[in-house]
């Protein structure tokens, strides 16, 4: 994640708030906020295939804990709900106690889970249209970097990606054929190559 938040960016220490968010319901109410300025429990409903009651207290969940809020018009299921952010971050390094860590640790593991598995039906079913096949890519590469390298990588990237967030909120930005498309980075020590390497001090084997 870039060290460089966006301008609406939450950063997410709260426990409480990691819990509330850590739920199938509520994480897909979230996505739908990719392609839907403000969302209903009615209009969450159709989308996601739950009762709109069901969707309905899910989203009050999150607007208590800070993540929609109401867009003002309607009642009831009809009320239209909005995100207050478009981006979430969470740092380990940020978080203060045991209880924050724990949960950081469940919410992580949840988006993960839904993300990869995501990729894998997306990338086994190739359900896109056929103009796109050859735009579509999956990528992978192991570099040598450091701790500040890996940073500086993931903020250029980051860069380039968010020169085209914008679009999400503003249709009139999108040009004709655009469709939502999911960009996913990941960057990680490998560990378990790192232990096959040679000792930085180990004596050359071409020395006597």
């Amino acid at each position: 994640m870039s060290s460089e938040p966006a301008p609406d960016q939450l950063d997410l220490t709260d426990p409480k708030a990691m819990r509330a968010i850590a739920h199938p319901v509520r994480m897909a109410l979230l996505e739908l906020f990719a392609v839907h300025d403000t969302l209903t429990a009615t209009q969450a409903s159709e989308a996601l295939g739950e009762s709109p009651a069901n969707c309905a207290f899910h989203l009050r969940t999150l607007a208590k804990y800070g993540f929609v809020t109401e867009a003002g018009g309607g009642r009831g299921r009809e009320r239209p709900w909005k995100p207050t952010t478009t981006s979430i971050r969470l740092e380990s390094s940020r978080l203060k106690g045991e209880q924050a860590h724990l949960a950081a640790d469940v919410l992580g593991a949840a988006f993960l889970d839904r993300w990869l598995g995501r990729i894998r039906s997306a990338f086994a079913a190739k359900a896109w249209p056929a103009e796109w096949e050859s735009a579509v890519q999956s990528s992978q590469a192991v570099v040598f970097l450091t701790p500040r390298e890996l940073e500086q990588v993931t903020s250029e990237m980051l860069a380039i990606i968010n020169r085209y967030v914008s679009r999400r909120g503003d249709p009139r930005a999108r040009p004709a054929g655009a469709l939502p498309v999911e960009l996913g980075l990941f960057g990680y020590p490998r560990q378990d190559l790192a232990q096959l390497l040679p000792a930085e001090n180990a004596d050359d084997p071409g020395e006597s």
